[in-house]
């Protein structure tokens, strides 16, 4: 049987603990008790542990073997996917971000766009917290090595700040503009032509797409607009997809 993989909040040698809200789910949920065995991932390696004390807000483990691969070797050859998604309704927004770290993305960074509501803008800055939840335990449930990374929300234009974005990512806006058009990229064959590409940003607009401005301003910065097919699909729908489409042309 396969064993439930936890990542980590503390580390120290041989010994790991689970805290907080993380360590509650644990204990009270899914009722652990002392000598259980678990896998945890610690940062650089994923190694057996066996839970030695627990509490309701506190849970240790005794570390043993390493399982597998070092988590170091993982993740440089692992396909890195940045999505920049604009921020929508928050229930759908949140699934998208659950299933594209399921799926594998490597970083999320909610942007705010000109068709976001403004009371969704106004509450985003409190929901960083919540996100990084939602990323972790996606990343445990499906056994990835560590959670993506989440930043607090950023407005479009500092998408373009050095650092934000790898200088040599390939950068795709998908534009719901082009589909069925004359001007239509599809993105799965603008991936397949540069599948050499170490990272890909994708760009998911909110619902109604991206302004018009906006789509100007991320011609004018070096992103290639695409489309998903003839069908408009839904922010989160799109979000899925194109980190599926994208993985798979990396790998």
């Amino acid at each position: 049987m396969t064993r439930r993989r936890w990542i980590a909040d503390e580390v120290t040698g041989d010994t790991a603990a689970l805290v907080g809200e993380h360590a509650a789910h644990l204990a009270r949920v899914l009722r652990a008790e002392v000598g259980q065995e678990f896998d945890i991932a610690t940062g650089d390696e994923i190694r057996r542990g066996t839970i030695t004390t627990i509490s309701y807000d506190r849970v240790e483990f005794a570390l043993g073997k390493k399982q597998g691969l070092s988590l170091r070797s993982t993740r440089l050859s692992a396909p890195r996917i940045t999505m920049a998604l604009a921020i929508f309704k928050f229930d759908r927004m949140e699934w998208a971000i659950e299933k594209c770290t399921e799926i594998g993305v490597s970083r999320i960074i909610p942007v705010i766009a000109r068709r976001s509501d403004a009371h969704l803008v106004t509450a985003a800055g409190k929901r960083h917290e919540r996100w990084q939840r939602i990323v972790r335990q996606a990343a445990e449930q499906s056994r990835r090595v560590a959670p993506p990374e989440i930043a607090a929300p950023v407005k479009l234009k500092s998408l373009a700040d050095e650092g934000v974005l790898a200088p040599g990512a390939l950068r795709v806006v998908l534009s719901e503009s082009l589909a069925g058009s004359e001007e239509d990229s599809r993105l799965r064959d603008i991936l397949q032509s540069q599948s050499f590409a170490d990272e890909v940003a994708l760009a998911v607009g909110p619902e109604g797409g991206w302004a018009d401005g906006e789509l100007t301003w991320f011609d004018e910065t070096g992103w290639t607009a695409a489309s998903l097919g003839d069908s408009i699909l839904r922010a989160e729908t799109a979000a899925i997809v194109a980190t599926a489409l994208a993985l798979e042309a990396l790998r």
